[in-house]
């Protein structure tokens, strides 16, 4: 890393352990998931309770990020977080083949795998975020969004394309072996991306903003008093329960009210994932461009994603009620790009928060803003398809059902843009605040931290 923050290589390196996250995670969550309810014939709800419980231990962060701001290196966080995250997914597997003598030891087994891997991306995924905070310079942040979190993804689908590949034909020890390659493989690309990264002087002054040493529960206080800082944790709520609550229902919506079948619904889901991508890469590259521009505001992306969320769910609500006569792909494209603008935007905000104010907190925030989005992922995954499910009772039909579904998270995504423009009046406020800060402290001849 040199004075003007980490390199795009750099970036990518961290991409790297991104990516190595991904790939670990979508063994566990989809791959296990769906040998369950098939192979096994267990109730979706099983896995999908497992999935849930690793989303809600995401509510840890802040302690984990705690951690790492008091040792003052977030590398050895991430590197153990991952050691077992890596754990985590080879036992998933290793469950499987319990399953087939014994399905109550298994799905103990099957709970600890998952314990493991929420513990593990919580601990490797907040380090990882803050060391990017912390290396990339701020005109560069949202490229950087955009670089990680593509990567991220670029896990999920090389791992399912070799899952798919050599799976074939299934095998509890096929999957051992595949599971114990791509979790070793993740692990040692992430140890050697990390290799000399953090630099020494990144991590000696860390290390004198944490001198004190503050207990975990004051400085929770300290940062939870933070208006900026807990607005933008609700904020993050708020968005990520609108965000997670339409994953579940787009394809069962498309083949109960426009008789889809699986390979056309399949494709709503590939519109959704390539608008979404359309998105992160235009936010990417022209907060990059025109960092200077106040138009370009990271702030104001996030607006125009979530308003534009909110109008493309309210065009699904208009689509259930005209039905197949409705550019249905299109309008899943749309919700896709809003989705993926908003995305961006918000983790390049999220790593501006992260890195600002005065005081060593830069772990515990990103802890806290990761905790909102795990907690809020966990509960929009079973909210949106458990109140579908719920409409569709007691109205009888399933154009109404997805109607209220789409137009209350189409609600909260105008909750999340409104919230995100009080955001943006308190932070400028805050950072004018921390700048005279530094300057009375410079004046005073006091090293600021």
């Amino acid at each position: 890393m040199n004075e003007n923050g980490l390199s795009w290589f750099g970036i990518v390196r961290l991409g790297l352990v991104q990516t190595s996250i991904g790939a670990m995670v979508v063994l566990s969550t989809s791959t296990i998931n769906r040998l369950m309810v098939v192979e096994f014939a267990l109730p979706a709800l099983v896995p999908g309770i497992l999935v849930t419980w690793h989303y809600l231990l995401q509510i840890m962060r802040p302690r984990w990020g705690h951690g790492s701001d008091v040792g003052g290196r977030r590398t050895p966080w991430i590197i153990g977080g991952m050691a077992v995250l890596a754990l985590g997914g080879f036992i998933s597997a290793l469950s499987i083949d319990v399953m087939a003598y014994d399905t109550s030891l298994g799905l103990l087994v099957a709970a600890l795998a998952f314990t493991l891997i929420g513990a593990g991306v919580g601990a490797a995924g907040t380090s990882l975020l803050v060391l990017l905070a912390k290396s990339v310079k701020k005109e560069r942040r949202a490229a950087a969004a955009t670089i990680v979190w593509i990567m991220m993804i670029a896990g999920f689908v090389m791992t399912a394309g070799f899952v798919g590949k050599f799976l074939n034909p299934f095998s509890a020890d096929r999957l051992i072996l595949i599971a114990a390659i791509v979790c070793l493989g993740g692990f040692a690309l992430s140890s050697l991306s990390l290799f000399r990264l953090e630099t020494t002087a990144l991590i000696e002054a860390a290390k004198k903003q944490t001198d004190d040493k503050p207990d975990f529960k004051v400085a929770l206080a300290e940062v939870w008093q933070d208006q900026t800082a807990r607005r933008f944790a609700i904020f993050i709520f708020v968005s990520m329960l609108a965000y997670s609550a339409q994953e579940l229902v787009l394809e069962p919506f498309g083949a109960l009210v426009f008789g889809m079948s699986p390979s056309e619904t399949a494709l709503l889901g590939g519109a959704q994932h390539g608008g979404a991508l359309a998105g992160m890469i235009l936010v990417g590259t022209l907060a990059t461009l025109f960092n200077k521009s106040r138009i370009m505001a990271l702030r104001n992306w996030i607006i125009v994603g979530c308003a534009g969320s909110a109008l493309a769910l309210m065009g699904l609500v208009a689509a259930s009620r005209i039905g197949p006569a409705w550019p249905l792909v299109p309008s899943i494209f749309a919700l896709g790009l809003a989705n993926g603008i908003y995305a961006v935007a918000a983790i390049g905000s999220m790593f501006n928060l992260a890195a600002s104010g005065g005081e060593a907190r830069e772990g515990l925030r990103m802890g806290l803003f990761g905790a909102a989005q795990g907690v809020a992922f966990g509960i929009g995954g079973f909210a949106g398809s458990g109140l579908s499910d719920l409409m569709r009772l007691w109205l009888g039909s399933p154009v109404g059902a997805y109607s209220i579904v789409f137009a209350v998270e189409g609600i909260l995504f105008l909750s999340a843009a409104f919230l995100a423009a009080q955001i943006g009046q308190t932070s400028e406020a805050r950072d004018d605040s921390v700048a005279f800060h530094h300057q009375q402290k410079a004046q005073m001849g006091i090293s600021g931290g």
